[in-house]
């Protein structure tokens, strides 16, 4: 399928789910993923320039520029994982169809990506766990803090409290207006 085409297909369906004729977004189906697919990159870039620009959507923790093997030339595509899924969603949903250099460039998810071959030994440990457990580590679950309940007498003294306080104001108030008005005679 043409690039172009690939471009307009996502772009058709954010519009649909903005527009809430969709029960579920169409990025469920790649929830368990956080790597991205990005083609039609300029071959001069290089893994820090892309780095610049997907890094406004969340932490990269890998990339994959893919170069040739006889020139080292960079082939124009890339692969790129997020520390957090939902970053995808939002490098997908907003650089999709940009124009960099001159050339545009499209963005999807990866809903199963595998990182080429190599010799493990050359690779770094981080590189190394990323590459056999997979990128993006599902979230624990986040403690919920404990909201303090007011009990019913804490409640009865602080409307009291509230209510001396607005009954004070208002003597204030008469007071005042009392004395302005005798101070006018």
């Amino acid at each position: 399928m043409n690039p172009m085409t690939n471009v307009k297909n996502v772009l058709k369906l954010s519009e649909r789910e903005l527009t809430g004729n969709s029960k579920s977004s169409w990025h469920d189906q790649y929830k368990d993923s956080a790597w991205i697919f990005v083609g039609g990159l300029p071959y001069d870039l290089t893994e820090g320039d892309v780095i610049c620009v997907f890094s406004q959507y969340g932490e990269i923790v890998n990339i994959n520029l893919v170069r040739d093997k006889d020139t080292g030339r960079s082939k124009g595509f890339a692969f790129i994982c997020y520390e957090d899924q939902r970053s995808t969603i939002l490098a997908v949903d907003n650089l999709n169809s940009i124009k960099i250099l001159g050339r545009t460039i499209r963005v999807d998810h990866c809903e199963q990506y595998r990182a080429p071959n190599a010799d493990m030994s050359k690779i770094d440990e981080v590189t190394a766990a990323i590459r056999t457990e997979g990128c993006a580590p599902a979230l624990l679950p986040q403690p919920v803090p404990e909201v303090p309940v007011k009990t019913e007498k804490e409640h009865k003294e602080k409307k009291k409290k509230h209510k001396e306080k607005k009954s004070k104001k208002k003597k204030k108030k008469r007071s005042k207006s009392n004395s302005d008005s005798s101070d006018s005679d």
